[in-house]
């Protein structure tokens, strides 16, 4: 199989994406993709999500990582058939296509609810370099990530919607290198408010972070992350794909994962 075959039978077509969706992740490095889920699938999401919370308690999300202020899940692949609507939705799989056309794979998919009164992030990228050389890949636009927000209750600025920076997947340095204060605002920086339903994939070179959740409810996102086929996985699904989630996927599923 090749990445063409696979994306085609998981329903990827030449217009999946608007010319002006690839100009936006080209130019912007991000792409707002409204309607991708129903109010019936979040639902269904969140209870899903709390509950594997609850049940995995203080281990929850130890996969990939944690952090003081929001409840982490991840390895969520492995957790329940709902979540591969995710990693096979055609839509999102032409923004990886865009931002890889030689070919991705799954990186991670995993979900961050910021609680009450936390959730401020410093701005970052979700990509460093490993050695000085990987910034003549950037260069050359051969990027190393690309996630998305599945966003599960309205982003608004009171509730702690992500910060992105149009056009820093084209700059070659990192906010550490600029920026004194990183939880400070950002010349040009964009508050991605948005209803639930909504996806917003974006490069992960873009500068980006969650911000301070102001309201007496949790903010609620799942992340849902690609990488170039050749490097390794955030969550490595040749060693943690489950015999029981094996069973049940494609093989065009199996491609996707890396598997």
């Amino acid at each position: 199989m090749d990445i063409h075959t696979v994306l085609y039978e998981l329903g990827v077509r030449d217009d999946t994406l608007t010319p002006a969706e690839n100009r936006s992740l080209d130019q912007d490095g991000y792409v707002v993709l409204e309607n991708m889920f129903t109010l019936d699938q979040t639902a269904a999401f969140i209870r899903r999500l709390e509950q594997l919370a609850e049940e995995e308690g203080d281990r929850a999300g130890v996969e990939a990582h944690q952090e003081e202020g929001t409840i982490r899940l991840a390895d969520l692949i492995n957790k329940d058939p709902m979540f591969e609507y995710c990693f096979t939705h055609p839509r999102l799989l032409a923004c990886a296509l865009h931002t890889f056309p030689d070919g991705f794979k799954v990186d991670s998919l995993n979900a961050r609810f910021a609680l009450p009164g936390m959730g401020g992030q410093m701005l970052h990228a979700d990509w460093g370099p490993s050695q000085p050389s990987d910034w003549d890949n950037v260069k050359a636009k051969r990027y190393y990530g690309m996630n998305s927000m599945w966003i599960l209750n309205d982003f608004t600025a009171e509730n702690g919607a992500t910060r992105i920076v149009p056009g820093t997947h084209r700059v070659f340095h990192l906010p550490q290198d600029v920026m004194h204060d990183r939880f400070a605002p950002y010349p040009g920086e964009v508050i991605l408010e948005g209803p639930a339903g909504t996806v917003v994939a974006f490069n992960s070179h873009c500068w980006q972070g969650g911000t301070l959740n102001r309201t007496s409810d949790l903010r609620r996102v799942m992340h849902m992350a690609y990488r170039p086929r050749e490097t390794t996985s955030l969550t490595d699904q040749g060693k943690h794909l489950r015999a029981e989630t094996a069973q049940r996927l494609t093989p065009a599923m199996r491609y996707v994962l890396g598997v």
